[in-house]
């Protein structure tokens, strides 16, 4: 008899255990289909965009095309560099002309997945992409106290941070969201 008690016990600390480590809250379900994180998107976004410019100093034109996965692994990249990021295991997705970003945030003991949903646009007065979150949806925690504002500062700092140096007299003109792909096109001033 002490030797099933023991067991049921041990099984009993071992459940209590696992749920005081973290407990689940739901949040809008991630996509079916994972977008891939690599360190080769990253390096290849950036090879293409420096070969965009490189090509638009000849033309005066500039179009860059930037996929999911290479937003995905550069933002996943950034989030690992951070000591206390934001939100964990990124997964954007760009469709229907807005980019809509997947993540894993936690609160205490409890870990939620979230949803932001944003409008990219054209800041009239740098010439730079302007990120407008329209919708966030954090399941049944509440924002993290600055969230948004740390979310937009990421991924404003993910377009010129990767623009960098190269964009210098770059004045972007049109940026469009559709099937996996975001299109920016310019001119150098």
């Amino acid at each position: 008899m002490k030797t099933k008690n023991s067991y049921l016990t041990f099984f009993l600390t071992l459940l209590l255990a696992s749920l005081a480590c973290s407990i689940s809250a739901g949040g809008p379900d991630y996509p079916a289909e994972g977008i891939p994180v690599s360190a080769d998107e990253v390096q290849t976004m950036r090879t293409q965009i420096e070969q965009a410019f490189i090509d638009g100093a000849e033309t005066g034109l500039i179009t860059l095309q930037i996929t999911e996965s290479q937003l995905t692994s550069y933002i996943s990249q950034k989030m690992l560099e951070q000591s206390n990021p934001p939100f964990t295991d990124p997964q954007i997705l760009l469709r229907d002309g807005q980019m809509q970003l997947y993540g894993k945030v936690a609160s205490g003991m409890f870990n939620a997945n979230i949803l932001i949903t944003m409008n990219v646009g054209i800041d009239e007065i740098t010439g730079l992409p302007k990120i407008e979150i329209t919708s966030a949806d954090f399941g049944p925690i509440p924002a993290p106290e600055g969230l948004n504002t740390a979310i937009s500062a990421i991924i404003d700092e993910a377009f010129t941070g990767s623009l960098g140096p190269v964009a210098t007299g770059f004045r972007l003109e049109t940026i469009t969201i559709a099937d996996g792909i975001m299109t920016l096109t310019g001119r150098i001033k």
